[in-house]
């Protein structure tokens, strides 16, 4: 076991790739044999990871699990991997809804099966190595290469416009990607005339002096990497038609884990590295993350896709975790870091319905369905489940990540807060006229009168989302006590940079009440 533990993340690392090796010399017509094995190799991948939740020492900020090699002497990189209580949430919802997507696929992913189960388990990969990566140019490889399999997965399994989303995706992360490297190499070469050394090491960088002109122009250049994978209003416009064409498999990882990786860039790289940018910009920031709020939610309201709404709400959603981050306080951070576990498990269980849905009726068009609630009594009860936990209704998830978020931004932002609280408003009307609109009213088209209710195999996909939604939101301390410590020494070290508070107390005082 001990042996286990201390290479437990090159082990949740390279397991999946490892598998997707392994299913490459099965032959590619035994479809079921590939599907099956897929998916439980995905299942064994989530239980090793509970390990870390299991031996994860709740009471310590300290990086966990640390495992540190020598990779490029040259260049100072070294393979340096490690978690604290943020990526071990992240680390974990992966392995979860890998495990999910791929349980989830067997009715909508229909040809190239195999080369299907090989990308989403490379995926799984790239997406555990980002978040458990230290070294920077670790983390940047894992990066990028995490877009090369979703590129194919929405291009080749997609629906019609499928192309044409998958080369917008690919092309807004990429130019995000470049513009952020430009941030990174100034740094490096910053460090290395002050030391005299190349390090990618991250907790060495963040000693680096920036003078603080400088600062600014490489926060911004980060901020515009980290803020397209968000995403953050105005680098938005790729989402909606990414989240519409995807898979439902694809969806679900878009929402449910790839989002994730903005708010943890600002979180592990952006913020600590330029903490006197990031409070200057920060009301400039928090005026995006309002603006996200409010049109993400008005845009929800008009869609006559199923599909397209959900994904809008993610915009909504995401501006609420924007906020609390940046609000920068120890209960507003804790309860961003907690919504973005609650936004990976109700979302992507709300795409998880949307799908099949579609894979009943063929037809995303919420004017397609109506009534169809008295045919599908299961489905419509674990679905408005979800619809509530989304909404923040008191008992389930999202009410908890997104009461914590207000408290702790209101007292250091209050104006913004205030505004930010319609955004839960306009949720509760554009989620619940939607599931009035599919599930009640009438049955006036006949196809409706054939729905077939819940099979096994999606009940079974779905009750782990709905647990949690229960689980968080009745009682998240064991989620909190983990995430505590880090967020802690997260905004300690924000408060530490006094001079930078008196810099900007100007500007926060034109935004506060």
């Amino acid at each position: 076991m001990g042996l286990f533990l201390k290479y437990i993340l090159s082990i949740l690392i390279f397991f999946p790739l490892v598998s997707g090796i392994f299913l490459f010399f099965i032959n590619k017509e035994n479809e079921r044999l590939l599907r099956n094995l897929a998916t439980f190799l995905s299942l064994v991948e989530f239980i090793i990871s509970i390990f870390l939740f299991v031996y994860f020492k709740s009471s310590a900020y300290e990086f966990q699990f640390v495992e540190k090699f020598r990779w490029i002497k040259t260049f100072g990189a070294t393979y340096y991997l490690g978690i604290d209580g943020v990526s071990l949430f992240l680390i974990l919802l992966t392995t979860l809804l890998s495990f999910i997507s791929l349980l989830s696929s067997y009715k909508y992913v229909k040809v190239h099966v195999k080369e299907f189960v090989i990308l989403m388990l490379a995926l799984e990969t790239f997406m555990i190595g980002t978040f458990a990566a230290l070294d920077i140019l670790l983390f940047y490889l894992f990066w990028e290469f995490m877009l090369i399999p979703m590129y194919f997965i929405i291009g080749i399994w997609g629906s019609a416009r499928k192309i044409y989303s998958a080369v917008k995706f690919i092309l807004y992360t990429l130019a995000g990607s470049l513009i952020m490297l430009f941030g990174l190499i100034v740094i490096f070469i910053l460090h290395y005339d002050q030391t005299g050394s190349f390090t990618f090491n991250i907790l060495k960088l963040y000693h680096t002096h920036i003078p603080l002109g400088l600062q600014i122009i490489l926060f911004i250049a980060i901020f515009i990497g980290f803020a397209v994978k968000v995403p953050v209003f105005p680098f938005h416009t790729w989402l909606a038609d990414a989240h519409t064409e995807a898979p439902t498999a694809g969806s679900v990882i878009l929402a449910g884990v790839l989002l994730k990786f903005g708010i943890y860039g600002f979180f592990r790289f952006a913020i600590p590295l330029m903490p006197e940018a990031t409070l200057i910009l920060t009301p400039f920031i928090l005026v995006l993350a309002v603006i996200g709020i409010i049109y993400g939610a008005l845009v929800s309201m008009v869609q006559k896709d199923l599909k397209r709404l959900v994904a809008f709400s993610s915009i909504s959603h995401m501006g609420f975790i924007m906020l609390g981050l940046f609000a920068m306080t120890a209960i507003s951070v804790d309860g961003s870091i907690l919504q973005l576990i609650n936004h990976g498990i109700s979302t992507g269980a709300l795409f998880l319905f949307v799908g099949m849905l579609y894979e009943r009726r063929h037809t995303r068009l919420i004017s397609d369905f109506g009534g169809i609630a008295k045919k599908v009594p299961i489905l419509a009860a674990l679905f408005m489940i979800t619809v509530l936990s989304s909404i923040g209704l008191p008992g389930l998830n999202g009410f908890v990540g997104e009461f914590l978020i207000l408290v702790g931004s209101f007292k250091q932002y209050t104006v913004f807060t205030v505004i930010a609280t319609s955004g839960v408003i306009f949720a509760a009307v554009y989620l619940l006229w939607m599931f009035q609109r599919v599930m009640f009213q009438n049955i006036t088209n006949s196809k409706n009168e054939q729905f077939k209710d819940m099979d096994l195999r999606e009940i079974v996909t779905i009750i782990p989302l709905i647990f949690l939604m229960l689980y968080i939101g009745l009682y998240p301390t064991p989620f909190l006590s983990r995430i505590d410590p880090t967020v802690t020494h997260f905004v300690n070290m924000i408060n530490h940079h006094k001079y930078a508070y008196n810099l900007i107390k100007a500007k926060i005082g034109l935004f506060n009440a």
